[in-house]
């Protein structure tokens, strides 16, 4: 068995680093070195009668709140010329979503999100919506382009699942990337499969999960009714402001700061070690649409 040494030097770095993420993710301040420096659109849409009282999203709403998102997001006034903007004809479109039981990204966005391709003209041959097995696929392995679609909820080796964190099952072995708080899980954007063909990141923000102990952690009474989209195509800033929120709810819910454990430290190295996105509140544009009512941001 290998043995790995830990020293006093890479504790002091480890722990300045995760320091670091979670205010630099919690709280508008000063550019950390290495940010990027251009500023991305996010849209957060709320809809307060989405959900029934078991939960379940009314179907209509969720496709007008996506058009809408999608509208705002490359500021045009159709849903057709929104998407015209994410897909073409031609594409052959993997829509990587999540299939944790717990908390999966809902069926009825799934299906609006494979409406709109379809209507954008890609052929059914040419669309697949699939998160496990996705490697034996051969729309997600010979696609060109992506749709990247799940929920945000707290997890106990990354500190929340993320949109970074969503294209994990891509490779070979997922839990290789565990270790470290998951810091550097954007380096798999780079993988050929991945790297420059996502053109739509969605965090559904129905019922987040916002804390949890354990892996495979979920207990109800940790998660609310939020009835929120976010949506860009830059999935740092996407999930930079979803975790904004997480903590926010953290904080109202405990009556105290209480940061998630381990700090999603992958998110800011997303913007400062892999340039994948930004991660700094100050350098996103946040489009609100919708109801506001406690968004916690």
């Amino acid at each position: 068995m290998k043995h790995t040494t830990f020293t006093r030097r890479d504790f002091l770095k480890n722990t300045a680093s995760m320091a670091a993420g979670a205010l630099y993710l919690s709280l508008p301040g000063h550019q950390l070195p290495g940010a990027r420096a251009a500023q991305s659109r996010v849209v957060l849409i709320r809809r307060q009668n989405l959900l029934d009282n078991l939960n379940r999203p009314d179907e209509h709403l969720v496709q007008q709140m996506l058009d809408e998102a999608v509208m705002a997001l490359f500021d045009v006034s159709t849903p057709a010329d929104a998407w015209k903007q994410v897909v073409r004809p031609a594409d052959v479109v993997g829509i990587k979503t999540n299939v944790w039981h717990y908390l999966p990204t809902p069926p009825a966005l799934n299906k609006s999100i494979e409406t709109r391709v379809r209507e954008a003209g890609v052929s059914e041959n040419n669309i697949s919506t699939r998160d496990r097995g996705l490697r034996n696929d051969p729309v997600f392995m010979k696609g060109t382009a992506l749709i990247n679609v799940r929920p945000m909820r707290s997890h106990h080796w990354a500190g929340v699942g993320t949109l970074i964190k969503n294209y994990i099952i891509f490779t070979e072995q997922p839990s290789a990337h565990h270790p470290d708080s998951c810091a550097d899980l954007a380096a798999i954007w780079k993988r050929p499969e991945i790297a420059g063909k996502t053109r739509l990141n969605i965090l559904v923000m129905f019922t987040p999960l916002f804390h949890g102990i354990g892996p495979h952690h979920f207990s109800p009474q940790y998660i609310w009714r939020y009835q929120g989209l976010l949506v860009g195509t830059d999935p740092v800033a996407v999930d930079a402001t979803g975790v904004r929120i997480i903590q926010a709810k953290r904080t109202q819910h405990f009556g105290e700061e209480r940061p998630l454990n381990p700090p999603p430290r992958h998110i800011f190295l997303a913007d400062t070690r892999h340039h994948l996105g930004t991660a700094d509140p100050n350098k996103i544009h946040l489009i609100r649409l919708g109801w506001q009512q406690d968004s916690l941001i």
